[in-house]
């Protein structure tokens, strides 16, 4: 029960971390075209979405269908912070 409670607290926490980030934009400095902390943000966040990917394709089974697997989820982690980043700050 603790246990569950724990895991539902740490959900709910990392659930309304983006909306305290508040209405504007982000704060971001260019520095020789990089927009930092944005680009960080990003990456960060593509690599968390690749990982899920993976725990999605292991939980339907159809993890050992991609391959190479060394290619493909950097791939979609690169993908995913991309987007991000195309929705989220352009």
């Amino acid at each position: 029960m603790t246990r569950k409670r724990c895991v539902v607290g740490k959900i709910s926490v990392a659930g309304t971390l983006p909306w305290l980030s508040g209405c504007s934009r982000a704060p971001s400095f260019n520095i020789l075209g990089s927009f930092f902390p944005a680009w960080l943000f990003c990456i960060v966040l593509g690599i968390t979405l690749a990982a899920l990917s993976y725990w999605v394709f292991v939980r339907l089974r159809i993890e050992k269908e991609v391959k190479p697997s060394i290619v493909v989820y950097p791939c979609l982690a690169a993908f995913f912070a991309f987007t991000l980043w195309l929705i989220l700050f352009r």
